[in-house]
C-alpha cells in the first residue's frame, strides 16, 4: 500500500505541477479596454438675446367726460330753463373739461323729458332742453360749431314711477328723467 500511495502522491505532485506550469504559462486574458467616451455632441451657439421691446407709447391723453345733470340740477317740471346748480355744475365739469382740450371734437348734448304728455309734446321740449345747455356753453365760450344736440323725448327714463293718485307725487318722482346728458370728446393738452 505503501507503492500505492507513493504512486498516487507522485500522480497527484505531477498533475498538480502541471496545473501550476500550465497557468504560469498561458497568459491572462487582459479584460477588454473600455470604449472610448463618445465625443461631446456639438453644442448649438446660443441664441441671440431678443432684441429689447420699445416702451409701450402712451395713448395721447383725452378730455373725454360725461355728464349727467342730476338731482336739484334738473328741469322743472314743464321747463327748459336751466337751475342755478345746473349752470354751476356746467361751469365746473363741462367748461372746465373744455379748457383740458387740445382740440374739441364734440359736444352732444342729449335733452330729456317725463313721461308726462304727449310723445310729440315731449320731443319737443327735450330739444328746448338741449337747446338751453348748448346755449349756456356757447355763451361761455364754446364753439358753436361742435355742440350738437338731441332731444331724446320720453324714449330713455332714468327711473320708472308707478302711477300715482296724487299728480304732484308723481311728477315729484319722475324728476330724475328730466335731465341733460352732455358729453365732450376730444384730444386733451
Amino acid at each position: 500500500m505503501n507503492k500505492f500511495k507513493l504512486a498516487f502522491g507522485c500522480a497527484f505532485a505531477t498533475a498538480a505541477i502541471a496545473l501550476l506550469a500550465s497557468c504560469a504559462s498561458t497568459p491572462e486574458s487582459a479584460a477588454p479596454a473600455p470604449a472610448p467616451a463618445p465625443a461631446p455632441a456639438p453644442r448649438a451657439a446660443p441664441a441671440p438675446a431678443p432684441a429689447p421691446t420699445p416702451a409701450p407709447v402712451a395713448a395721447p391723453r383725452r378730455c373725454d367726460a360725461t355728464v349727467t345733470l342730476q338731482k336739484d340740477e334738473v328741469f322743472a317740471f314743464d321747463r327748459s330753463v336751466l337751475t342755478p346748480a345746473a349752470t354751476a355744475r356746467l361751469d365746473r365739469d363741462v367748461i372746465a373739461r373744455l379748457a383740458t382740450c387740445a382740440r374739441v371734437e364734440n359736444v352732444v348734448i342729449e335733452g330729456h323729458a317725463d313721461r308726462i304728455g304727449s310723445q310729440q309734446y315731449n320731443q319737443k321740449l327735450s330739444e328746448r332742453r338741449a337747446d338751453s345747455v348748448k346755449n349756456y356753453l356757447v355763451s361761455k365760450g364754446a364753439d358753436r360749431t361742435k355742440v350738437e344736440t338731441i332731444g331724446m323725448g320720453k324714449t330713455t327714463p332714468a327711473k320708472f314711477c308707478p302711477d300715482s293718485a296724487k299728480r304732484a307725487a308723481l311728477i315729484e318722482c319722475l324728476a330724475p328723467n328730466r335731465r341733460a346728458i352732455i358729453a365732450v370728446k376730444g384730444p386733451g393738452k
